[in-house]
């Protein structure tokens, strides 16, 4: 298995105040990124430690549910692959400058998750 889940996002209507609820009941670090609308929530204390890390951002519409990011080598050949396998991408390859791309998808069943691909030269 070389597709690991490595990073989540939780939309919240008020992020600020979802951020507050997290880092109460959890204790995860959690930081507006300069610039964006976007939190990243670092869960782990350790770098060695075990779990990811996610993102809260601004929910989008009233379905905007959370979503996992599955590691891909390449966001363009695993979205064929979804496509195949009967699913969608509702979102194509999209750049997040010097991290990766990333790609959000429909399985068969309309649940939501995400495709990511480390790339520090993304524009």
């Amino acid at each position: 298995m070389d597709a690991p889940v490595v990073h989540f996002e939780i939309p919240a209507n008020n992020p600020e105040k979802l951020s507050g609820f997290y880092t109460g009941i959890f204790g995860w670090k959690i930081e507006k990124v300069p610039g964006m609308e976007y939190w990243m929530i670092n869960t782990k204390s350790k770098q060695e430690a075990p779990g990811i890390n996610g993102g809260l951002m601004k929910k989008m519409n009233e379905g905007h549910s959370p979503t996992n990011y599955v590691d891909v080598a390449s966001v363009e050949e695993w979205s064929k692959k979804v496509t195949a396998a009967g699913g969608q991408v509702i979102m194509p390859k999209t750049a997040v400058p010097q991290m990766g791309w990333f790609a959000v998808c429909l399985d068969p069943e309309g649940n939501v998750f995400g495709l990511w691909q480390n790339d520090t030269n993304a524009k």
